[in-house]
């Protein structure tokens, strides 16, 4: 998956995406972030895609129509018009590849998930603290998302809690001890996660001699749930470094309901998933992760070292080991690319703005994709003022 052409697909007119190991999709609302992100998804598994939804009893059949409104949700089909182009891995897509079966007979069809998607939405999955079965979904809810609750319920109950340990976090072999101790640090305050036992399955947040269910914890860690447990799983606690067959993650607005603080500590996380070399997609509104990208672009071209980065995260090298191969295995062999979508009127346009040059003419890229442009006006705003006030 190293390039995506379209189109007129949904509100996007044009795009040409080249991915790099970490590629940042910026822009506002409702600009097609999630529709090219679901469709990317579709593209890499449509066979095991269909397998899962035949497997809960549904018919992938022959009407496009059908199959896009169950995979992207109710009334998404019409994204997909008859002038809608596509090329993804030097392959011109058609309507009719996505309505082709997958052959019983064909034994080179990977029918394996390669991409784990992480939804923006996936706070929903966690229905009174635990996530929720597949066919629990109406079938208006996006593919995506049914897929993920049903991967973390399995993750649960297939051999994450057991009688012997019943701890969700923090979790010895799980994640990295520099990463365990961020996130303990910016998010959960020495708390502790367990399995309520009590009646149903649900999660609990022990903190001093206070046990917190599940609803009523703060909105920042119900939002980091499911993306804790989506570390988990993409990082076995075994030999492997890698899930499976998985080579590519997706993850949707991980700053979501997060202080700046705690989107660091992601970002770290993220950093470890690609130095085991899966190849990361986010889609963010966040400026954390886009002065990230801006101070990686600089680190990597004057060849600064580690000890920047360790700076940058506010980390201390010497006690923190671990994270130096991490931090090598970036600057020395990953690259980063940074997509905005540019809304004018009715349609959007995808602009390659990876450079993050402050001085550029280009306000999509100088704005960082109107991330930095608030900050932009109120710095100039300030300066004008006390120049007026003097």
């Amino acid at each position: 998956m190293d390039n995506i052409k379209i189109k007129s697909l949904g509100p996007i007119k044009e795009a040409n995406i080249n991915f790099g190991d970490l590629t940042l999709f910026v822009g506002p609302q409702a600009s097609g972030k999630s529709i090219l992100l679901q469709l990317i998804k579709l593209l890499s598994d449509k066979v095991q895609i269909q397998k899962t939804l035949e497997q809960y009893g549904y018919v992938w059949g022959t009407e496009i129509d059908k199959i896009l409104d169950r995979f992207f949700g109710e009334g998404m089909a019409e994204i997909w018009r008859d002038e809608t182009s596509i090329e993804f891995g030097n392959k011109t897509i058609t309507k009719n590849s996505i309505i082709s079966k997958r052959g019983r007979k064909e034994k080179d069809i990977n029918e394996e998930e390669t991409l784990f998607y992480i939804p923006a939405q996936r706070v929903i999955c966690l229905q009174n603290g635990w996530p929720r079965f597949f066919t629990d979904y109406e079938d208006s809810v996006p593919y995506v998302l049914r897929y993920f609750s049903e991967t973390l319920r399995q993750l649960l109950e297939n051999g994450l809690i057991n009688t012997k340990n019943d701890t969700i976090f923090p979790r010895p072999q799980r994640l990295k001890e520099p990463l365990r101790d961020s996130f303990n640090a910016s998010i959960f305050h020495d708390g502790k996660i367990i399995l309520d036992k009590t009646g149903k399955k649900r999660f609990k947040l022990d903190i001093g001699k206070s046990s917190i269910p599940f609803m009523a914890w703060s909105a920042g860690q119900k939002e980091f749930m499911p993306l804790l447990l989506s570390f988990y799983y993409l990082c076995p606690p075994s030999k492997a470094t890698r899930k499976n067959s998985i080579k590519y993650v997706i993850i949707e607005e991980p700053e979501m309901g997060l202080h700046p603080q705690a989107i660091e500590s992601v970002i770290l996380q993220i950093i470890d998933l690609l130095s085991r070399d899966y190849k990361v997609i986010v889609s963010t509104h966040s400026p954390v992760l886009l002065e990230f990208a801006w101070a990686f672009n600089f680190l990597k071209k004057s060849n600064v070292g580690i000890d920047a980065l360790f700076e940058l995260f506010n980390i201390n090298k010497k006690n923190n080991p671990s994270l130096s191969p991490l931090f090598k295995t970036l600057l020395e062999q990953k690259s980063l690319n940074t997509y905005y979508f540019d809304r004018t009127e009715n349609s959007v346009s995808i602009k390659n703005i990876s450079s993050l040059d402050a001085g550029s003419d280009d306000l999509a890229i100088s704005d960082w994709g109107g991330l930095s442009s608030f900050a932009s006006k109120a710095s100039e705003i300030v300066s004008k003022s006390v120049a007026n006030e003097e």
